[in-house]
């Protein structure tokens, strides 16, 4: 009896055989947590696919020139994007046509414009078939996620080129240009017997130039300055002949009585003409401010142009002014990439610019004087609303002045009429005794930038004290206190300044480029 409790005490102690069972025991769990790390690790590469696939396709269905953006572009208002979806669509299913291991795919794409933003987003989910964790019953794993982007829509831009045509921006562009026309110019000469360097521009006969009251020599009682301008100088030069210096003739030149008795028209008859001078230095013309001008906005269409993401972006009007707004002489037009050489093109318009300069004769400007309040005032009513540039129906303006800054409030009849007002110059903020500027606050109030390119004024030397009640004294004393009147005019850093033909190119263009990227930032 005492043998068998011992066998069964030496049983119940000995623990030889545990391992198997514990061993047996612990498989399960075992082979269930590496099975688990290999299906999930299969799932996770599965879902990283899944999440490249819906990332391309989130970036793809807003970018420049998809489906969707270019949709996006021509929608007059806010609201869902179908082909921005559609196309989401099928770029994530193009990218996981080759993918396996991968079962009931399901993705839900949406594309919303709001304003000049377009957003997308794809959401997805799947199977990934399970091969060890069946062991415990996990026939699958479901995986998810999503991909959002974004992107700005270009912004529906208006360019309001409201520029300055009146007298003094007939002055030549450069120092070189304006000794050129001293050397030739006879106008003016009994009060600036040195050189008038204004291209006089008032056409009609005994106006502002006349034989025996201001003239060098005989002009058929015309100023000449802008015809001269427009003419071959050498030329020019060939027709003057030498005289005998008396009260007809105070320079000692003279022209031709047959070119005389034909003035101005005989000049573009008789010698080599130019419609515009696009560059200073040439004998075939002298380049004056508005020619720089022209050419400087010209180069300007070419900016807009090779800007332009969608069609019709753009819209840029051109709008001179003297003492009234020319508010139809170039409208507003989408049509930005004609010929400077055909008269129906905006870009025509722009390149002879400076044959608007003061003739005394076109009653849509007016005549006399430089009205820049008046002009502001009369691009404010153009503007009939400030869009968010979302459409071409919601488009952000921009008012671009382009002047020399004197405003100067004096008025000539046209045509031939007589003066009246001051012709004592003075500027926007009336020499700083106006703390903001109307004119330039009634716009700015609504939302439109104003950006402001300052040609500066030249001082006039000699001055000639005794003409005109002592005009050109009061134009000089003005000159300090253009350059802040303007900047007070301007939207916070829209103020530029140019002074020779190349500046004005560089700082329009810069001007274009700023209020295209303000109109990303802010809208």
């Amino acid at each position: 009896m005492s043998s068998l409790f011992r066998a069964i005490r030496r049983f119940r102690c000995n623990r030889s055989g545990n391992i198997a069972v514990i061993f047996a025991l612990a498989c399960v769990p075992l082979i269930s947590a590496v099975g688990c790390a290999v299906d999930y690790s299969m799932a996770a590469r599965i879902k990283a696919k899944l999440q490249s696939a819906a990332d391309g396709a989130a970036v793809a269905a807003i970018s420049q020139k998809s489906p969707g953006f270019v949709a996006a572009s021509a929608m007059t208002g806010n609201g869902s994007v179908s082909a921005g979806v559609i196309d989401a669509n099928h770029v994530f299913d193009g990218n996981m046509n080759q993918v396996t291991g991968v079962s009931n795919i399901s993705r839900t794409s949406t594309v919303t414009k709001t304003g000049i933003q377009l957003a997308s987003k794809l959401t997805f989910t799947a199977d990934v078939p399970t091969t060890f964790l069946k062991v415990i019953n996990f026939q699958k794993l479901t995986v998810s996620g999503s991909s959002s982007a974004s992107a700005s829509l270009p912004p529906y831009l208006d360019f309001y080129l409201t520029l300055d045509v009146s007298g003094s921006m007939g002055l030549p562009s450069t120092t070189s240009e304006a000794v050129r026309m001293q050397n030739i110019n006879p106008d003016n000469y009994r009060q600036y017997p040195t050189g008038c360097t204004l291209a006089c521009h008032f056409s009609p006969q005994n106006s502002a130039c006349t034989d025996s009251g201001t003239q060098a020599y005989p002009t058929n009682n015309y100023c000449l300055g802008y015809a001269i301008s427009r003419v071959s100088q050498s030329g020019y030069a060939g027709l003057l002949s030498n005289t005998t210096v008396n009260s007809t003739y105070p320079s000692g030149k003279k022209l031709p009585s047959s070119i005389v008795s034909g003035l101005p028209n005989s000049l573009y008859t008789n010698l080599a003409t130019v419609a515009n001078c696009p560059s200073a230095g040439t004998d075939s013309c002298i380049q004056l401010r508005l020619d720089a001008v022209g050419y400087a906005v010209n180069q300007l269409f070419i900016t807009a142009n090779s800007s332009m993401k969608v069609t019709n972006q753009f819209r840029i009007g051109l709008y001179p002014f003297i003492r009234y707004l020319y508010g139809t002489y170039y409208p507003l037009t989408s049509s930005i990439n004609g010929s400077s050489t055909n008269s129906s093109t905006i870009n025509y318009a722009a390149a002879n610019l400076a044959s608007l300069l003061d003739t005394n004769m076109d009653s849509n400007l007016g005549s006399g004087g430089t009205h820049i309040d008046t002009a502001l005032t009369g691009v404010n009513t153009l503007i009939a609303s400030v869009g968010d540039g979302s459409s071409s129906i919601s488009t952000i303006p921009y008012v671009f002045l382009v002047t020399d800054g004197a405003q100067d409030p004096q008025v000539k009849g046209v045509p031939n009429g007589g003066w009246s007002g001051s012709n004592h110059a003075t500027t926007v903020d009336l020499q700083g005794s106006l703390s903001t500027v109307p004119s330039c606050e009634a716009l700015k109030s609504r939302g439109i930038i104003v950006s402001v390119l300052y040609i500066p004024y030249q001082p006039i030397n000699p001055v000639n004290a005794s003409f005109a009640g002592d005009e050109d004294d009061y134009a000089n004393w003005n000159v300090p206190y253009i350059p802040a009147s303007l900047q007070k005019c301007a939207s916070p850093g829209f103020f530029y300044t140019a002074n020779t033909p190349s500046d004005i190119t560089a700082a329009l263009n810069a001007m274009f480029n700023h209020a295209l990227t303000t109109a990303h930032i802010t809208r």
